[in-house]
């Protein structure tokens, strides 16, 4: 029987390197107190924020290093966690520095308000007095533009009080998902080596990739009948998640949570409808590859757990981990020696937590904060698949990276729409490394089949989502119920729509308690816009070389010095349009001419 290993038994050249950030879980305590006792300094500022230059100047300093304190604190906790989530102790870690992180919040809620008081001019001529305020001259363009939307300062403090409260079901979701539910394990495909294999959070995708049909249905049911157990706790959790938004929206005076969720980053509401109308236009392609599968596996009908099977009609060649990284690495040449050679250091600098062990958080995140190295979580299994999660949070990372050297801390977090593309660049770089490099003609098809797919549920399933996202929220503000049988049958009215030749089953009507991005509202449909911009800058990349890879990396260098659209336009791309959707959509559908050719 497989089994999954414990956490001391994962070789520490593939386990990150947190002791870089403390050496010691001791020395994480006297940071947290250390920095517990300055959150309260913030208190002689209040009512004083906009007196002059110099207060206003010292006030937003403070608040800074506080913040920037407190996110490394969090983020320790959080990875040490996540390295096993049924461990106690790092639990009560991460409860205390989410705690701390909401007590700073609440204890600066008081200067965005005060802010607001000022006009354009009146900040100018602070900058006159005092130019080292010019720093902030985004941050309080930003203050001011929200000035609609922001509340007296009790009310402030109130909702960041709140903050804990209303981010709750997230984590009940989270130790729910990870650390309490355990899934079946079922009989191993014929001729394995395993008599059994557990299924997993991590591995379910790939069990699914299995070519023993029946092995796939069993691993499928199994999967997804654990889930009905706890159905109605889950519908629970989402509900009242979905009810938070909401309320917090209204709150702030928004008429919808989707607008609130979109102004924070400045993202008009027409990009996200932009995005659904364009998806559906190109819906027949995602139709065509659908069909494409069903003749590819030979089957009469299309099931649920045929989806993730690969159009090559196996599993795919076997792919360890170092030569992973050689791919990666090799891919990014594009963007310059530079970007090249620091990736490869970080890889030799324990960024990356690479395999799965007994209670780690499944998926993959990068991590780390402005005054640390880069943290990778992954789970990786071998795979085409797992290396393009590689070169996708390695993205991340780097864009971390060339932020935090070029801009200072209140511009270090991007907004995800940006993010997202960063990570997707990488991604489709590795993608035409790969068919140029490689000659092996069985490698290619799994290049180019996992590229179909990446579309697929990037782009796609993705949109998908956010489609989902849109009427829960859009039910739950005019008053309608969320219960489990309404949401399965409206994500189940969503995958007949998607995947129209495969048959829509009951079981795959409860996929959507699996999503653990749910929890924060209006975040996926960015993974679809992100794929859209990439694949546009990689092609510019490509066709133009040197000089549009070094419009790419400024981009990158620029963090949230500005709004994520005028960002995008530095790097060549207007995502206020269509344009960069459908190119990304023309050019799946040329690499599903491809394959179908191949196939035929």
């Amino acid at each position: 029987m497989s089994s999954v290993p414990e956490r001391s038994e994962v070789d520490e050249d593939y386990t990150w390197d947190l002791e870089s950030i403390y050496a010691t879980d001791d020395d994480w305590e006297d940071a947290y107190e250390t920095i517990a006792e300055r959150v309260d300094d913030l208190e002689a500022y209040e009512g004083r924020v906009t007196d002059d230059a110099e207060t206003l100047l010292d006030v937003l300093e403070l608040r800074d290093e506080i913040m920037r304190e407190v996110s490394t604190v969090a983020a320790y906790a959080r990875m040490r966690r996540d390295e096993d989530t049924t461990n106690q102790q790092y639990q009560a870690l991460t409860a205390r520095s989410q705690s701390l992180a909401a007590d700073a919040q609440s204890a600066a809620s008081f200067i965005d308000p005060e802010l607001q008081t000022l006009t354009r001019e009146q900040f100018d001529t602070m900058v006159a007095d005092e130019p080292a305020l010019e720093t902030y001259d985004h941050y309080v363009d930003d203050v001011l533009r929200m000035k609609p939307h922001t509340r007296s300062a009790e009310v402030e403090e109130l909702l960041a009080d709140l903050s804990e409260v209303t981010g709750a079901t997230g984590d009940v979701y989270n130790m729910l998902s990870n650390a309490d539910m355990t899934f079946p394990t079922v009989d191993a495909p014929a001729g394995d080596e395993a008599d059994a294999i557990e299924i997993t959070q991590s591995n379910f995708t790939n069990l699914l990739k299995r070519p023993d049909r029946e092995f796939r249905k069993r691993v499928y049911e199994g999967y997804f009948d654990e889930w009905e157990s706890v159905r109605n706790t889950v519908a629970a959790s989402y509900k009242n998640s979905v009810k938070a938004d909401v309320k917090t929206a209204r709150a702030r005076n928004y008429d919808t949570a989707r607008e609130a969720a979109l102004d924070g980053p400045n993202v008009p509401v027409e990009v996200y409808d932009t995005l659904v109308d364009t998806v559906h236009d190109n819906i027949d392609k995602l139709h065509r590859h659908a069909q494409l599968k069903e003749r590819a596996l030979g089957v009469d009908e299309l099931q649920m757990w045929d989806l993730y099977m690969p159009l090559t009609g196996d599993e795919g060649p076997d792919l360890e981990y170092d030569q992973a990284t050689e791919y990666v690495v090799d891919a990014l040449a594009p963007l310059g020696e530079a970007y090249q050679t620091r990736v490869a250091e970080g890889l030799d600098s324990r960024w990356i937590d690479v395999y799965e062990n007994e209670g780690k958080q499944s998926g993959a995140y990068s991590g780390g904060t402005y005054d640390t190295q880069p943290f990778i979580l992954l789970n990786y299994q071998q795979d085409i698949s797992s290396m393009y999660t590689l070169a996708h949070e390695l993205g991340h990372s780097m864009h971390s990276e060339l932020t935090k050297e070029e801009q200072p801390f209140i511009y270090s977090s991007y907004e995800i729409f940006v993010a997202e593309v960063a990570s997707t660049v990488n991604e489709a770089l590795l993608t035409t490394h790969l068919l140029e490099t490689v000659d092996d003609p069985e490698f290619r098809k799994h290049v180019l089949n996992e590229f179909l797919e990446r579309v697929r549920s990037t782009l796609y399933r993705q949109t998908l989502f956010a489609e989902f996202e849109h009427e829960t929220h859009r039910l739950e503000e005019e008053g309608e119920p969320l219960t489990a049988d309404r949401l399965d049958d409206l994500y189940r009215g969503l995958k007949a729509d998607y995947y129209e030749p495969a048959t829509i089953d009951d079981r795959i009507a409860r996929e959507w308690m699996r999503i653990p991005h749910f929890y924060r509202a209006f975040y996926v449909y960015q993974y679809a816009t992100g794929i859209s911009a990439a694949l546009a800058i990689v092609d510019d990349i490509l066709e133009n070389g040197q000089s549009a890879a070094e419009d790419y990396l400024e981009f990158l260098r620029h963090g949230s010095r500005e709004y994520p659209l005028d960002l995008l336009r530095i790097a060549g791309v207007d995502m206020s349009s269509s344009d960069p959707i459908d190119r990304a959509l023309e050019t799946y559908g040329q690499r599903l001419e491809e394959m179908e050719a191949l196939m035929s």
